[in-house]
């Protein structure tokens, strides 16, 4: 019994050994997601939680090596709300508990504050926020990885004056640094283009009820109403417009063109809702029409609006790490910004403040409750 016994332990004292000589020649690398994971834009964080997953688990099978070790990355979600005191309190422990790479966050409230955070602890962010001011503050390791407020905002803006034939719009907002944001560049291109503002309306990112809004605006007539928010109030939004018998196209940024706006405002959007996609179209492009298969077989539902952004940009990180041999986000940073790189959403090249640069554009509407193309910018 004791020979046996002797056995075990030398058996099990070499598992140990090969396990250490394993964990000795890899090297974890978290990598941080920051959204909104409870709260009415809860499917968007999810989603984007879905596209960082699948590129961490596609960088795992590669198996990159970086000094002669195999990196494993590590997902860590923190919700935060999409609130701004929230989100600072989850950059803070991302920051402390050693996350050097972080995906979010969603919204533009959140990645003005916390940004702050992320730039003090050397940590590398990518976020999906669109206000222009995220970029404005001079963080070196911060990229926006889609078309900002400003190309979104002029892009809906050109398609109202020149395709739409507006002469007159109304503006809403939902006080949000994103959605006033938006609202703000759209109503400044509008009026660049001839359109007459007939009026400005603000609501706030948990309102359901917008019939004294419309019911102004009813009586102002104007071809195209622009609601500088959310998919959760667009929606009902839609739906009320169609009740008071409001004839304007309900038109947004790119949080208009998720399912979820189908969903929660049935028929009332089709032909009505008009949103700008800061994105190439699924469909038309193999790549990205192989990503949604990939997606959809993984988590059982097609990809929402961001989270082909997410998954991009994880791979693209984890490539830069491989190419510049470091996982120090400071030269990982650096060869981002030296170096495009093609993606499921097209080429993500960026300029010196983190902005992407010819961040493609899509306008698109509704028909029987999905989101169609109608034109690039």
């Amino acid at each position: 019994m004791q020979s046996l016994s002797f056995k075990s332990l030398l058996a099990a004292a070499a598992a140990l050994a090969c396990a250490a000589g394993a964990s000795a020649q890899e090297q974890v690398v978290k990598i941080g997601h920051s959204g909104p994971l409870s709260g009415p834009n809860t499917f968007a964080g999810r989603d984007n939680d879905n596209g960082v997953r699948l590129a961490i688990e596609e960088l795992n099978a590669r198996k990159i090596s970086v000094g002669g070790k195999t990196l494993k990355f590590e997902l860590v979600s923190e919700d935060d709300q999409c609130d701004a005191k929230t989100g600072v309190a989850v950059a803070q422990k991302f920051v402390d508990s050693g996350v050097r790479y972080v995906m979010g966050p969603y919204c533009s409230g959140v990645t003005i504050p916390a940004s702050r955070v992320y730039d003090n602890g050397g940590t590398l962010v990518s976020t999906v926020g669109t206000n222009p001011k995220i970029t404005q503050s001079g963080y070196k390791n911060l990229f926006r990885i889609v078309a900002s407020d400003v190309q979104a905002g002029a892009s809906m803006a050109a398609y109202a004056a020149n395709v739409l034939k507006a002469k007159k719009v109304g503006v809403i907002d939902d006080r949000t640094a994103f959605g006033q944001g938006l609202a703000d560049e759209f109503a400044k291109e509008a009026q660049k283009l001839g359109m007459a503002v007939a009026g400005r309306e603000f609501t706030n990112d948990k309102a359901t009820d917008f019939m004294a809004i419309l019911t102004t605006f009813k009586a102002k007539q104007p071809e195209v109403i622009f609601y500088g928010g959310y998919a959760p109030q667009a929606a009902p939004m839609a739906r009320q417009m169609k009740q008071l018998g409001v004839r304007a196209k309900l038109l947004g940024g790119d949080t208009l063109c998720s399912p979820e706006m189908g969903k929660l405002g049935g028929d009332a959007v089709n032909d009505v809702v008009y949103c700008a996609y800061a994105g190439m179209l699924m469909d038309s492009d193999a790549g990205a029409k192989a990503f949604q298969e990939k997606f959809a077989k993984r988590f059982g539902q097609n990809p929402d609006v961001y989270s082909p952004f997410y998954y991009d940009q994880v791979i693209n990180i984890g490539e830069a790490m491989q190419k510049s041999g470091s996982i120090d986000p400071a030269k990982v940073g650096a060869y981002i910004h030296q170096n495009a790189h093609k993606g499921v959403m097209g080429e993500y090249a960026y300029d010196d403040k983190g902005n992407r640069i010819k961040a493609p554009v899509v306008v698109m509407t509704f028909a029987g409750g999905k989101a169609k193309p109608l034109a690039s910018y």
